[in-house]
């Protein structure tokens, strides 16, 4: 029996599979050192954990509403409030099985069969697939590296066509760590609106931002563009909460409607034990202790690692101002070998330096074939030794 088209296309993630190789080698007993991470290494605060224990104890284990309880949405819409100036009624907001799970029902709630979605390039590798599961066409927009590989309103409307239904904004982005400005974003809005577009807004790493950068919302453009954008966002990044699968949006009520019927078939309602968890995560004071911290230390780790890549020559790193990742042009090193293995791309350099110990995320899998994703979520011990293997690699090539 054959597979559906539509699963048969999607790809399977790269990174992922890189992931593996490495994990399979360390456990062979071969040092590697991995910056493919795409979580934080902070264990999810202590507080979190508790109320986690609260909600077993006093028997929070059954079904809640299928767009979320109310008592976490109250908790959202208050962050809202606070950290982005925007107003969100309760029925706007919809808690989802993690940020990704958040993003395809919206997707699917705005896109339909063949409509055209814009995504900047580099994108976070899931992005194209969720389009494609949806029915709707991707239109790549290479953005250039000299503008922090951001797209800019020139750019934008210069792809827009008469099918052209919604674009995807991600800032801070992965895997470039790049953050829109407030005028940039407010430019964006106006082509957007002139078009009739809607957005959706991934603002997952939005307190991880660095030199004085501020995190700005495009909803807050505009009167329009608060009724057409998305914002998605959750859990994982901010109170390193990955596992736990609490993902979010604020959106329109017709679209928060919609999505929430979806999740009443596909995956019903986010875990309750989780929702109860984040409702503490999200209102007690310990949080913002506990963001700053984490922060603090991703700065720290964020200058180190640009500063042990200035030292390899031939390397081009893309200074981030936000999340945990920087993007790293390698293409000076095409067409040369490792031990007699020619490099074509990003995924043959990921390959080969695997080899020396050191697993990188090739950029083709984030739409740029010249680059790899270094994550700076490990050790500043494991930074050096593994950008000192990189370096180590690099001379032996021929």
């Amino acid at each position: 029996m054959e597979l559906s088209k539509k699963v048969a296309d999607i790809a399977p993630s790269l990174t992922l599979e890189i992931t593996a190789k490495a994990k399979k080698m360390k456990a062979e007993g071969i040092s590697v050192i991995g910056f493919g991470a795409g979580e934080p290494d902070f264990n999810t605060p202590q507080y979190i954990i508790d109320a986690a224990k609260k909600a077993l104890d006093i028997g929070f284990t059954k079904y809640t509403p299928a767009s979320g309880t109310l008592e976490l949405k109250k908790a959202i819409a208050d962050k809202f409030q606070k950290d982005n100036g925007l107003t969100y009624t309760t029925d706007e907001i919809v808690i989802s099985t993690g940020a990704k799970s958040s993003l395809y029902h919206a997707i699917c709630a705005i896109v339909d069969e063949w409509d055209e979605v814009i995504l900047p390039t580099p994108f976070w590798l899931t992005y194209p697939e969720l389009i494609k599961l949806a029915g709707g066409k991707c239109v790549f927009v290479k953005c250039a590296k000299e503008n922090a590989y951001k797209i800019t309103a020139e750019e934008l409307e210069k792809n827009i066509t008469d099918k052209t239904k919604c674009v995807i904004i991600n800032s801070p982005n992965n895997p470039t760590g790049a953050v829109y400005t407030e005028s940039e974003l407010n430019k964006i809005a106006k082509v957007i609106e002139k078009h009739g577009l809607y957005v959706i807004s991934d603002e997952i790493y939005e307190k991880l931002i660095y030199d004085g950068e501020k995190h700005y919302s495009i909803a807050c453009a505009s009167d329009y563009m608060k009724a057409h954008t998305v914002v998605v966002n959750g859990m994982s990044k901010t109170y390193s909460m990955t596992g736990w699968r609490i993902g979010y949006i604020a959106a329109p009520k017709n679209i928060a409607k919609a999505v929430s019927s979806m999740q009443s078939h596909t995956t019903s309602n986010a875990n309750s034990i989780a929702q109860y968890a984040s409702v503490c995560a999200l209102s007690d004071e310990k949080g913002e202790e506990f963001i700053k911290t984490m922060q603090k230390t991703f700065d720290e780790r964020r200058k180190l690692m640009i500063e042990k890549l200035n030292d390899v020559e031939g390397v081009v790193p893309c200074v981030p101002k936000g999340a945990f990742y920087v993007f790293v042009d390698v293409s000076a090193f095409y067409k040369k070998a490792f031990l007699g293995k020619t490099i074509n791309g990003s995924l043959d350099f990921a390959s080969e330096a695997l080899k020396k110990g050191v697993a990188v995320i090739p950029g083709v899998a984030f739409g740029d074939d010249n680059c790899i994703r270094l994550s700076y979520a490990i050790s500043k011990e494991d930074i050096v030794e593994g950008l000192k293997r990189l370096k180590d690699f690099i001379k032996e090539l021929k």
